[in-house]
């Protein structure tokens, strides 16, 4: 393979909308950076930020600043990236979880960096590994572990910070779902030596329990409509929800355009000159 020039995040910029700050770059480079992040062991995490996460960052400014201090935040979402277009002229690529994950089990490999999976059940985590040891015979996977599904105790969370960095992990993918994963690595960050990203349902993707819609959906900002046909019982009230509060961000921010006003800081430190660190 190719040498490949390292691409550290502080290279990318970050532009606000609605609240959230939005790391730029094309998908290459956020892989570029999230991969030298992890050869360079640099604690780190990154957020993948979709229409859910904008708004539970509006509702909770504590939970913005999490998102706001991550090393990258990638433009998970198309309503994130039709924002980005329509109120800071930015023509972003899309810069998805589901998509990020992949294209860092197959960059590991080839740089010869471990990936320790965190999250999820157990079950899912065995599939994961046995398709990377399908697909990517060389890839190291340092570790796996499903903690349990409550609350942790600082002691259990500096048990799992020694147990990954006793595996030497380079790249920590997580799969708590939205806010807890991203809560979890804001709160690792000081601890854990390797650069922590949170995917969510990507683990189910990738594992093949759940299935992704079709690219003319994700393209149409529909993707949400495909899980809401498969999951209705489940999803609907948050669909409902989130949809409707992002609307109204969205609405917010092209009302305080149109008459002049500064689009108001969920957290200090994100405007339209802010490079992660």
């Amino acid at each position: 393979m190719p040498e490949r020039k390292a691409i550290m995040p502080g290279a990318l910029p970050k532009r606000e909308v609605v609240g959230v700050g939005i790391t730029l770059g094309g998908f290459d480079a956020h892989v570029d950076a999230i991969a030298a992040l992890g050869a360079a062991r640099r604690s780190a995490y990154v957020c993948c930020v979709n229409a859910h996460m904008a708004v539970e960052a509006a509702r909770d400014p504590a939970f913005a600043r999490v998102v706001n201090e991550a090393d990258l935040a990638t433009a998970d979402g198309m309503p994130l990236l039709r924002c980005l277009q329509w109120f800071r002229g930015e023509r972003q690529e899309r810069v998805a979880g589901n998509d990020l994950m992949p294209a860092l089990l197959r960059r590991a490999a080839d740089q010869g960096l471990s990936v320790y999976l965190y999250g999820g059940r157990e079950e899912v985590l065995q599939r994961i590994r046995e398709r990377a040891a399908r697909e990517h015979p060389s890839l190291r996977i340092a570790g796996a572990h499903a903690p349990p599904f409550r609350p942790l105790t600082d002691a259990e969370l500096r048990a799992d910070a020694d147990r990954i960095n006793a595996s030497g992990a380079h790249i920590v993918m997580v799969s708590l779902g939205c806010p807890k994963q991203e809560r979890w690595m804001a709160a690792m960050r000081p601890s854990v030596n390797a650069v922590m990203l949170g995917l969510g349902g990507a683990f189910l993707l990738h594992a093949g329990v759940d299935t992704r819609a079709p690219k003319w959906m994700r393209d149409l900002a529909l993707e949400w409509l495909y899980r809401l046909a498969l999951e209705p019982g489940r999803l609907w009230k948050r669909y409902l929800v989130t949809n409707t509060l992002f609307l109204g961000l969205a609405l917010r921010t092209a009302w305080q355009r149109l008459t002049g006003g500064t689009p108001e800081r969920v957290a200090a430190g994100v405007d339209s000159t802010a490079t992660v660190r």
